[in-house]
């Protein structure tokens, strides 16, 4: 299936690309944000990050006609400070980020993403790692499980899936995503398997997220990427949850809110220390009527935007 980039006019948009200047786009994926950003550079350059080497290899054909102005660096984004530092950059002039997982990802059965196909237990974005799905569900203790699915999935049922899927690996382990599947549905009422939605998206989700650690990833990353913004630079980040956007929301009001004075001390308002950022998107920037019934996955993205001044 092909991947359809989301929010992509709005993200270069609200860059405000300078043709010169130098980019970062931290989740590479298929190049859809990095090629619309590549054809506003003319003496301009991008770094572009992903952990996926199936992801840096596509996109190195995707983008074959400018790969004369683009660096592709294998490596989580949350590393981008030292990777670019031992290319001799210090500063840029804009970050982006789409987090999540990408659509061939998700549509590639082998890889474990998702709960519609059959495979095994995997959910690793960077292959080379050691740990995936499988050995979190069949290796950690059940307390730990209903942590993961509470805090990463907010799954209301993470103490009974916790309990069926500890249940289930006395007898066998649980190896294959759609025995997973069944272990989730065999722990949860029936009023909730009515519900419209798939009873393990949640479940998925989590696992997902601790498998790949992403919200300690964008944690890093996020305080990285705006360390790195030179004046006037900006950074554009796509989230998909909850547990993302709020991580985002809350680093920018940190960013962009002054430092705290006592109203009693004799400073006058010009010595007061100001702010270092101003956020540019007051309320997230939503999908559009027409991307919205061209991709489906467009429905929960929401993007940030935060410029340093």
């Amino acid at each position: 299936m092909q991947h359809t980039s989301v929010l992509l006019h709005e993200t270069i948009d609200l860059l405000n690309v300078r043709p010169d200047g130098i980019y970062v786009d931290g989740t590479l994926g298929r190049g859809g944000h990095a090629g619309a950003l590549i054809s506003k550079l003319t003496t301009g350059h991008l770094y572009a990050f992903d952990k996926d080497e199936q992801a840096l290899k596509e996109s190195a054909e995707n983008l074959a006609d400018c790969l004369d102005r683009v660096t592709m660096i294998h490596s989580d984004f949350r590393s981008m400070k030292e990777e670019l530092q031992k290319r001799g950059i210090s500063e840029v002039d804009g970050i982006m980020l789409d987090l999540g997982v990408s659509s061939p990802q998700f549509d590639d059965p082998e890889r474990g993403f998702s709960y519609r196909y059959d495979a095994r237990l995997d959910m690793r974005m960077d292959q080379s790692q050691e740990k995936d799905a499988y050995q979190i569900v069949n290796g950690y203790p059940q307390e730990e499980l209903i942590r993961i699915l509470r805090d990463y999935g907010e799954e209301r049922y993470a103490p009974a899936i916790a309990r069926a899927i500890v249940r289930q690996r006395e007898t066998a382990p649980v190896e294959t995503t759609l025995q997973l599947v069944e272990v989730i549905r065999s722990a949860l009422p029936n009023k909730e398997l009515r519900k419209k939605g798939h009873p393990a998206k949640q479940t998925f989700q989590a696992l997902r997220i601790e498998v790949n650690d992403e919200l300690g990833a964008l944690e890093k990353g996020l305080d990285d990427a705006l360390h790195l913004l030179k004046k006037g630079g900006r950074c554009a980040v796509i989230t998909f949850h909850s547990l993302e956007d709020r991580i985002v929301k809350n680093m920018f009001r940190s960013y962009s809110t002054a430092p705290f004075v006592e109203p009693r001390l004799p400073i006058k308002a010009e010595q007061m220390e100001q702010a270092s950022f101003r956020t540019v998107t007051k309320k997230p920037v939503e999908a559009k009527e027409e991307e919205l019934a061209e991709n489906n996955r467009s429905h929960s993205a929401r993007l940030r935007v935060i410029e340093r001044i």
